[in-house]
Formats: structure tokens, C-alpha cells, sequence
């Protein structure tokens, strides 16, 4: 090669370094960022003691938007009940948080945010949050602020409200201010220690299928961007093969749901082994189906499974019911489907709140 063509070839290559250079970052959402290793998470698990709580909603919110809105957020009655957490030592819960709450008001959600983990801090409980859920269980499919309706009696989470709510989902046009949102919440709390760990999105695919995973991948992907102190999670909760082969890939964590007896816990727990990596059932107990506290929870322990059950006191939700329960079927005289608590706060059954007693290693005659 002549000079003359040496600089040429030289001078076109700078250029196209240059023009490569300057281009702004993009963070594949397939790639979902940097994962952290299977040491570092096992490090981070080891560092904890067995991890027993709850999915958290205060007993007088019919559902989570009324939990985080500003016409009915309840520091009092939180205050209650996560107190009686404490007191058979609970010290984990999961709440899901709301969207539209944030669109309305970003500093009072924060604030509002920040008030909630103060209180669970008091409590020696630590906050698993949820940023997404596509579950409905009524006939509203997008949330709506302010105060929310009434309970229906005898249907099982009647005002349930999923976030962003099902539009938002599939409709990619608003998925950047989903991620202003969810780059400002991990932003304010990535270096917070009452935040155990964030699970990106409860049960994605719920009456969406496949169109929930874009908005899932760039989830995983905005988290990563902000570099958090606390590991990321999405649960396994059904057999889509899309979904499950994205977590396997992506979540720091292995985290799943279970509503079987314990056969099909200790089954699901051991399938999920092969990841090496800490497991957290993030859903489970349903009395009729012999999930129960006296089966599971001794399995959860043995296996160093992080337990979160449902729920803590039953209220607005009416998840004493089973699934899919309607008026018609009242009155109801079956055993309870979830929940440890009546709204006075007499337990459902004394036997098993002993029982948590003994597994937390407190004495379950105080």
C-alpha cells in the first residue's frame, strides 16, 4: 500500500471509529444488561437469615392503587398491621406498586414510598418491590386514581388493579414513561438497604400472553442501566416457554410461585436447583389445595427457600375466597384460601401462627 493510499484507507477509518463512537448507547433488552454471577448472588443470600414473610396490602385497601394513593394511603393502619408481622417474625414483604399513583404525582409517590419503608424499617421487615402486574380479577383491566370502589361481596378481588394496566402494556408508544418511572423509583432506592431485592413484574403474560415480554425485557434492561445494590427477580408462575427461557437468562434471583401441596413444592424447588442460584417461592399458600402453613413453610425452611405467603390480614381483597369465587356462591363455609389474620386481628388459625412463631425462633407462647 502506497502513502497516498494509507491515508485514505487511515483517513475513512477514523471516521467510521469516530461516527461508531458518537452513536448514543443502547442497552439491548434481549441482553437485559450485566447479570450478576452465580458468587456474587450466593454471597448476598448467604448474608441473610431464612427470609419468611408475606405479599403485603393493608386489610382496609381494596386494591394497590388505593394502598399508594394519596385520597387513601393508611400510615396508621400499616403501622397496625405490620407490627403484628414483627410480632411472629416476619421480616420480608412484597407489595406491588402503582403507576398511574406516580403519573399523578411523582413526589408524593416517592414520599409516599419513602414513608412505607420507614415503617417497615421500625419493624425489622425488609420491601421486596413489584413495579408490574397484569392480574385482573374483576372487570378493569387499566387503573384509575383517586378513591377507589367498594368492595363487591363474595367476589374474589373485585377492584384488583393490575400496572401500568393492560393499554400501557401493549401499547409501546408509552413504554418510555414507564421507564421515567421506573428509572426514578430504583434511581431514589438503588443503594437502600430496607430494599431486599426488586421483582420487576408479577406474573407478566397474565391475560396478555407474549405481549407483555417486550415491556418485561426493557424492564430488565432500564434496572441494569441504574446498577442497583439489590439483585433483580421475576417470578416463574407458569409454562410459557418464552417467559421462563427470558428469566433463566436475566433474573439474579430464581424466584417463583406455588400454590401446591407440598409434594409439588418440594418438586418445583427442586427443578428449580439447576440454576444455581437463591430461590425465593415469592406466592404461595391455598388452604383448599393443602398449601398450607403445617405442610409448607417447615419444606420452605429445610430448603433455605425464601417464603412469601399470602396475605396477612384479610380485608377489602376478600382473599379468604378461592379464585374466581362470585356472589351467587354465598355464603361461603369452606376454609380460607389465603390470609393469617381477621381485620380484628384475632388469627385464623392459632396453630399456625404458633407454628410461625417456632420456625422464626420465637416463643410461641408469647
Amino acid at each position: 500500500m502506497n502513502i497516498s493510499a494509507f491515508r485514505k484507507w487511515f483517513s475513512h477509518g477514523l471516521l467510521l471509529v469516530l461516527f461508531l463512537c458518537l452513536q448514543p448507547f443502547s442497552l439491548h433488552a434481549d441482553d437485559a444488561g450485566v447479570r450478576w454471577t452465580e458468587e456474587r448472588v450466593a454471597s448476598w443470600y448467604q448474608s441473610l437469615g431464612w427470609l419468611n414473610g408475606i405479599n403485603y396490602i393493608p386489610s382496609d385497601a381494596v386494591n394497590y392503587t388505593a394502598m399508594w394513593d394519596k385520597t387513601s394511603f393508611n400510615p396508621t393502619q400499616i403501622e397496625k398491621e405490620l407490627a403484628l408481622a414483627e410480632s411472629i417474625g416476619l421480616n420480608t414483604v412484597r407489595v406491588v406498586l402503582q403507576y398511574a399513583v406516580y403519573a399523578d404525582d411523582p413526589a408524593h409517590f416517592l414520599d409516599t414510598l419513602e414513608k412505607f419503608l420507614a415503617i417497615c424499617q421500625r419493624h425489622g421487615i425488609r420491601v421486596v418491590p413489584c413495579f408490574f402486574d397484569d392480574c385482573v380479577f374483576g372487570v378493569n383491566t387499566d387503573p384509575s386514581i383517586g378513591r377507589q370502589s367498594e368492595p363487591l361481596e363474595g367476589w374474589y378481588a373485585w377492584a384488583w388493579s393490575p400496572s401500568p394496566g393492560h393499554s400501557m402494556v401493549v401499547d409501546q408508544r408509552t413504554h418510555p414513561l414507564l421507564e421515567k418511572y421506573v428509572k426514578a423509583v430504583i434511581g431514589k432506592f438503588r443503594n437502600d438497604p430496607r430494599i431486599l431485592l426488586w421483582d420487576l413484574y408479577n406474573e407478566p403474560t397474565s391475560g396478555l400472553g407474549d405481549r407483555s415480554l417486550p415491556l418485561l425485557k426493557s424492564l430488565f434492561a432500564w434496572a441494569r442501566e441504574l446498577q442497583p445494590s439489590q439483585p433483580l427477580t421475576t417470578g416463574f408462575w407458569n409454562g410459557s416457554k418464552k417467559l421462563n427461557a427470558f428469566l433463566t437468562q436475566n433474573a439474579d434471583v430464581i424466584s417463583f410461585h406455588c400454590y401446591g401441596d407440598r409434594a409439588e413444592m418440594a418438586k418445583q424447588i427442586q427443578q428449580l436447583r439447576k440454576h444455581k442460584r437463591p430461590i425465593i417461592c415469592t406466592e404461595w399458600m391455598n388452604r383448599p389445595k393443602k398449601s398450607t402453613v403445617a405442610s409448607v413453610m417447615p419444606l420452605l425452611k429445610e430448603e433455605r427457600v425464601g417464603s412469601l405467603m399470602w396475605g396477612l390480614v384479610n380485608g377489602k381483597t376478600q382473599t379468604h375466597l378461592p379464585w374466581g369465587h362470585r356472589p351467587e356462591k354465598l355464603p361461603y363455609t369452606g376454609k380460607w384460601q389465603h390470609d393469617l389474620y381477621h381485620r380484628d386481628l384475632k388469627p385464623y388459625d392459632a396453630a399456625e401462627i404458633e407454628l410461625i412463631r417456632k420456625l422464626n425462633g420465637l416463643d410461641a407462647s408469647k
